[in-house]
């Protein structure tokens, strides 16, 4: 293959042993502590025979954590994202994008000891973009994607969960998103609050209050989209680009469907929405 026709590096990932791999766009890596890893790393058990897949994709590069038993951490400039253990056979359903810089990956214990991998997304004509020294550099406002997570024991996240479950459960997008009385009534569905559900479809003041309350956890979220620029400057944030980006950042992901169905998770939820006093 000729220099014209080789695809353009993706990311350059460096381990603490200086080994060097160069991932191109739709490629992917698998690495671990297992002799059937792509890039195998000397590391105790904290990381997994198979710990994670690093892919090359249009723009940058994405990490996902293949364990079923152990977290893996991306570090970069300020911020750590931790991506859960896997929860299902199969692909992952989230993981991390890197757009630009230098980033930090590994297990918490490769991260304090100062051996995780180094991945540097690395422009179509090569060479590192965004990289001063150690610390990755950030060329202009569009080009930083700052982490979003939500505690899944909190009201906002149950307000994303029902926001998301549409599209959740049809990837083809088709389906039309709850509104805020819609997702105010599905909260108190799942947190089997019948009286309220009673209460809800025959009171109007009732209904507009609990519509009133979801409807500022919707504007937190926007918020949040926004102040960690997960879109660009001035998008309008409809309905339909904040679940976006709430799925796409992996902010929200099918796995969570299932807290739905789990008693222990949906009584902490009726613990934070309903005064039992």
């Amino acid at each position: 293959m000729t220099a014209e026709a080789a695809p353009a590096v993706v990311a350059r990932v460096v381990s603490s042993s200086g080994t060097v791999v160069e991932v191109v766009e739709n490629q992917r890596l698998v690495f671990g502590r297992g002799p059937d890893a792509d890039l195998v790393i000397a590391a105790d058990r904290g990381l997994s025979r198979r710990a994670g897949m690093l892919g090359g994709v249009r723009g940058g590069a994405w990490v996902a954590n293949l364990s079923h038993t152990h977290a893996l951490y991306a570090e970069a400039d300020g911020y750590q994202i931790r991506l859960p253990p896997m929860e299902a056979p199969g692909d992952p359903a989230g993981g991390w994008f890197m757009r630009a810089g230098t980033t930090l990956v590994g297990s918490r214990a490769m991260l304090d000891a100062g051996g995780p991998l180094r991945v540097t997304i690395m422009p179509a004509a090569g060479g590192p973009i965004g990289v001063l020294g150690d610390r990755p550099a950030r060329p202009d406002e569009d080009s930083t994607l700052l982490p979003l997570h939500l505690d899944p024991n909190t009201k906002l996240f149950l307000v994303a969960l029902l926001w998301c479950r549409p599209w959740l459960i049809d990837p083809t997008r088709t389906s039309p998103l709850p509104r805020t009385p819609e997702i105010a009534r599905a909260a108190l569905e799942v947190t089997d609050a019948h009286h309220q559900l009673e209460q809800f479809d025959n009171d109007p003041v009732f209904r507009d209050r609990l519509a009133a309350r979801v409807g500022e956890h919707v504007k937190v979220l926007r918020r949040k989209i926004n102040i960690r620029g997960l879109v660009r400057s001035g998008t309008r944030l409809s309905d339909e680009v904040v679940v976006g980006v709430l799925i796409e950042h992996a902010i929200i992901t099918f796995g969570d469907l299932g807290r739905l169905s789990d008693p222990s998770w949906c009584s902490r939820q009726e613990d934070l929405w309903w005064d039992r006093t």
